[in-house]
């Protein structure tokens, strides 16, 4: 399955702001790091020199990612048309059968985060999620089984810019 493209306005600033550090803070400080542990002598065993020129392999392919991540990244923002139903950026409140209650935002896949409760868009709970409402249910695959969620709640994050 391939990965989606889209990301929440918040999440396309925060890879824009590591690249920005990566690139203006990061790198300039390890390279001169690296400049002055080469002007000690022996590169073979010095572990500031090695260490550092790890260190600058991992930031230039970060930001090699990043650059190309960016740009074919699609940013959604939130719309009015939207209200009722489950779309990217949603926040919805899920019951199961049992009785138990979760939420979840659907965000894009370079920013879900399982400790804020953000899931991918790519996942099969989002793609279950999609174009429903209040009340409906949805049924997903999951490891154990299928299970069934009944939807609560739908809520939006509104910012400013629409």
């Amino acid at each position: 399955m391939a990965k989606s493209n889209y990301i929440t306005r918040d999440g396309w600033q925060a890879l824009d702001q590591e690249l920005k550090f990566l690139w203006k803070e990061e790198r300039p400080k390890v390279t001169q790091a690296v400049s002055d542990a080469a002007a000690l002598g022996d590169r073979s065993e010095n572990a500031e020199y090695i260490y550092g020129k790890r260190r600058l392999r991992e930031i230039d392919r970060r930001v090699r990612f990043l650059s190309k991540r960016l740009e074919v990244l699609q940013i959604v923002d939130y719309h009015p048309k939207q209200e009722g139903k489950v779309f990217f950026g949603a926040w919805v409140e899920l019951e199961n059968e049992e009785g138990e209650v979760a939420q979840y935002r659907i965000v894009g896949c370079d920013e879900f985060d399982p400790a804020k409760n953000w899931i991918s868009i790519d996942s099969p709970v989002a793609r279950a999620l999609i174009g429903k409402m209040q009340d409906d249910e949805i049924t997903v695959e999951t490891p154990i089984g299928k299970v069934m969620w009944f939807i609560n709640k739908i809520w939006y994050e509104k910012s400013g810019l629409y």
